[in-house]
């Protein structure tokens, strides 16, 4: 005798099933290669196979504002007011001593950084739109932006006029005129590329962003009405219920009473 729901023997269900013997109904659903088992969730994706992805698209970006760099420090050589100097015997004196060059040098490079993060914000945002960004992206245009600032004032630097005084005040001579070397008086404004950058791209992200699809309201309908698992009637997934066959009544029904 056999006590009811009783599991079956692994020995009795591993060995050959006989024939013309009625399947058992406690056996396990058979499993096919490389498909999981009925009734399981499907393994999570490997998060090692995005980090290459996500790797290449944060060098992509730093790798862009980088090149950006070069055309901002060109901008802010040829951009940024320079400070005159002449020289008068042994001395070098400024020619407008009252003058705000310096503070102009600096206001230019500003300018230029928050066109430069506007701009790259812009294009990172467009191009990996469809992919919903990233922290990656995000990541890439913080460093990117401050290595591009950073760059573009030291070549800024070196393309504008020499920082050798005394060299040009021998070469020009005594009275005569010429340029000091551009630099910046407050270093803060490195910052403004990143976070420009930054803004912009929160902003698009809000406004423009992939968005995903909102969860369907907990008073739907409930799931497994209509013996569809979304919860559908059979027209909306498709399905055309079975019609019911007419009822016809019998020879002994039409016989009259």
């Amino acid at each position: 005798m056999t006590v009811p729901n009783t599991p079956p023997d692994p020995a009795r269900a591993d060995g050959p099933v006989e024939p013309g013997a009625a399947p058992d109904p406690f056996a396990p659903p058979p499993v096919l290669d490389g498909e999981p088992p009925a009734g399981l969730p499907e393994a999570p994706p490997v998060v090692a196979h995005r980090l290459p992805a996500e790797l290449r698209i944060g060098s992509g970006v730093v790798l862009a504002c980088l090149l950006v760099g070069l055309v901002t420090a060109g901008l802010w050589a040829w951009l940024a007011p320079k400070v005159p100097l002449v020289v008068d015997g042994d001395r070098i004196l400024y020619v407008d001593p009252e003058g705000e060059q310096r503070a102009g040098a600096d206001a230019v490079f500003v300018l230029i950084g928050l066109g430069a993060g506007i701009l790259t914000a812009l294009g990172a945002f467009l191009v990996t739109r469809k992919r919903g960004g990233g922290i990656a992206v995000a990541l890439g245009l913080v460093i990117g932006g401050l290595l591009g600032s950073i760059g573009a004032w030291r070549i800024g630097r070196w393309l504008g006029p020499g920082d050798d005084l005394i060299g040009e005040a021998r070469r020009v001579g005594n009275g005569g005129h010429f340029d000091a070397s551009i630099d910046l008086g407050a270093l803060g404004a490195l910052l403004v590329w990143p976070m420009a950058a930054m803004v912009v791209l929160l902003a698009l992200s809000a406004a423009f962003g992939k968005r995903e699809e909102d969860p369907p309201p907990y008073w739907g309908v409930p799931a497994g009405t209509y013996g569809d698992p979304a919860g559908q009637a059979p027209e909306a997934a498709g399905q055309v219920p079975p019609e019911v066959p007419p009822v016809v009544p019998s020879a002994e029904d039409r016989r009259p009473g």
